[in-house]
């Protein structure tokens, strides 16, 4: 897997809300927030917000639950927090969520907003597995937001913001 070395200096990775389930003949990527995943959504933009936490940039999968979710950040932390859609994105490994976060050198601080099990298994290969089960025993959750922060050469999880 790719080592991210600041900048970046802070990582936010969101995993998208709680997303209705496919209708006949919808395909995965246009399923929207359910109104579970709304509300949740608003929550935990809200509750950064609140702890002032505030990407210099948000980059989001271009699936319609994602771009919901990051509507809901975007609002919350302000207009003036640039977000872009990466198609890359949606279906990817965590080797090119990775990549795509190590590729931001203009931004101290970036928000990703993606999927599971690619969002957990980012988190796992930033932090160790150790300390993945330590700190999320039941696995990230939709509408879960890590932090972490690059500490004496390492990437450390320094809150996780739910609903």
């Amino acid at each position: 897997m790719a080592a991210i070395l600041p900048p970046p200096i802070r990582i936010f990775l969101l995993r998208h809300a709680e997303a209705a389930w496919a209708t006949s003949g919808q395909n995965d990527f246009d399923r929207p927030l359910n109104d579970k995943g709304y509300a949740d959504a608003e929550l935990v933009a809200d509750k950064a917000a609140d702890k002032g936490y505030r990407p210099d940039l948000i980059l989001s999968s271009t699936a319609i639950r994602c771009r919901e979710t990051t509507d809901a950040m975007h609002r919350a932390m302000g207009a003036t927090v640039e977000v872009r859609f990466v198609d890359a994105l949606y279906n990817a490994t965590p080797d090119t969520y990775l990549e795509i976060l190590d590729a931001q050198e203009e931004a101290s601080s970036v928000m990703l907003v993606g999927h599971n099990p690619t969002m957990e298994q980012t988190l796992e290969a930033l932090i160790g597995h150790d300390a993945l089960l330590r700190d999320l025993p039941t696995g990230f959750p939709t509408a879960g937001l890590a932090v972490l922060d690059y500490v004496n050469d390492g990437w450390s999880l320094v809150d996780f913001v739910i609903d």
